[in-house]
């Protein structure tokens, strides 16, 4: 079985390919026979494909002058089947084609094949993700164009975490609002779920015997409490704007600061947006960069804006972790996942140091190593800690087989 998942972003596409034997998907995550990405914002006139063929280990690039959804995915689905990245004789051999969607609302739970009334349903909480979700319909339609009437799976950002309890989902605001939509949705879910399986299978349990937090640290970054292999608490809510400090968005801040800025600067909407999604985080505060390699590298130099925010960060997330400690009564593994947390060997020696009560403890030789999917909890740490790699279109991959093959949906 041939899957191919799509993650179309406003300005970007990116797509893998996997083989499946005979339908069923392995336990172990396999390396994509072919990946393609498209960029819209690596050139001021036109946009560049890069594909790759993994099991030839090529790749060729080329320009795209049309920044059009449908142009930019049959862009990359003509590189499947010619030149040096073909890996399909015919665009026929797709067999499914998995879609990783931002928001689901409060109803779908579950990946799903995509038919009018999930598309209905993605359409209808654009204003909840004005940014994601749009791009990801476009993203579906060009599919179907090009493809036809291969089977389409989407898979929600949001759903993993609709098994939160009330008293995790809801704000303390009048019910009403929780009625009409306003409620803590929480995203990366996709890769929460994958990162806690994934773990299990590296301890060698069951993930339903688990108390795991997931982190999951990047440009954007959340946590999430996983219980018995189910969401419990995670840091974003009714937006990506909540929890954690991030690359450029504020995180969680005392709405009166919202207030005051629109009382006492003018700000509008559009303002405030831009303000607290674009140009906060680890931006605002170094006032370097939202990379946080960037940021490292300035602190190393001495440039206090960027120690303060790395231990701006550092506290908000061990902030994080007690509170979904908290959610579970106890941990038994810490995961680290995503760019920073796959990468930085600073902050997740830093923010484990403040657990030591827990007994959680690193190996530093263990931290400083590279490579993904590894314990870097030393021997006597009484809570297992994990890097694991980011796999969101692998996890994507493993229910659009499932679902094609009957096992979920």
């Amino acid at each position: 079985m041939n899957v191919l998942v799509l993650n179309a972003g406003s300005s970007t596409l990116k797509s893998h390919l996997y083989q499946f034997d005979e339908g069923l998907a392995p336990e172990e995550p396999l390396s994509p026979r072919w990946e393609g990405y498209v960029d819209w914002t690596a050139s001021a006139d036109h946009g560049v494909l890069t594909a790759r063929a993994g099991t030839k280990g090529v790749e060729q690039s080329l320009a795209l002058e049309i920044r059009a959804a449908d142009e930019g995915v049959s862009a990359l689905l003509q590189t499947l089947i010619g030149g040096a990245t073909r890996v399909l004789d015919e665009l026929s051999e797709v067999d499914v084609v998995g879609h990783r969607v931002v928001h689901g609302g409060p109803d779908l739970a579950d990946p799903v094949l995509i038919t009018a009334e999930v598309k209905d349903v993605i359409a209808e909480v654009v204003p909840l993700a004005p940014d994601h979700n749009p791009a990801e319909l476009r993203g579906i339609e060009s599919i179907e164009t090009a493809l036809r009437h291969v089977p389409q799976v989407a898979a929600f950002d949001t759903a993993f975490h609709r098994t939160m309890p009330e008293e995790a989902e809801r704000y303390p605001l009048p019910a009403q609002w929780y009625e009409r939509g306003v409620r803590r949705y929480g995203f990366h879910g996709i890769s929460h779920r994958y990162s806690a399986q994934r773990a299990a299978q590296i301890m060698g349990r069951p993930v339903d015997s688990l108390r795991v937090i997931t982190c999951h640290l990047g440009n954007g970054s959340s946590l999430a409490a996983v219980r018995g292999g189910r969401s419990v608490d995670t840091t974003m809510g009714f937006t990506p704007m909540e929890g954690l400090m991030m690359g450029s968005r504020s995180g969680s801040i005392d709405p009166g600061v919202i207030l005051h800025l629109m009382r006492t600067e003018g700000l509008d909407v559009g303002a405030v947006n831009d303000l607290l999604n674009h140009r906060s985080g680890l931006l605002g505060v170094s006032a370097i960069s939202s990379d946080l390699r960037s940021i490292e590298t300035a602190a190393l130099e001495g440039d206090p804006r960027a120690e303060l925010a790395i231990t701006m960060f550092v506290h908000r997330l061990r902030a994080g972790i007690g509170s979904m400690v908290a959610s579970l009564g106890g941990v038994d593994a810490l995961v680290f996942t995503a760019g920073i947390g796959e990468h930085s060997a600073r902050i997740r020696e830093e923010a484990c140091a403040a657990f030591a009560f827990l007994g959680l403890r690193l190996d530093p030789e263990r931290n400083r190593s590279s490579g993904s999917d590894r314990s870097v909890a030393a021997a006597d740490s009484t809570v297992e800690v994990l890097v694991v790699h980011a796999r969101e279109e692998w996890a994507i991959a493993v229910d659009s087989c499932r679902i094609l093959s009957g096992g979920i949906g």
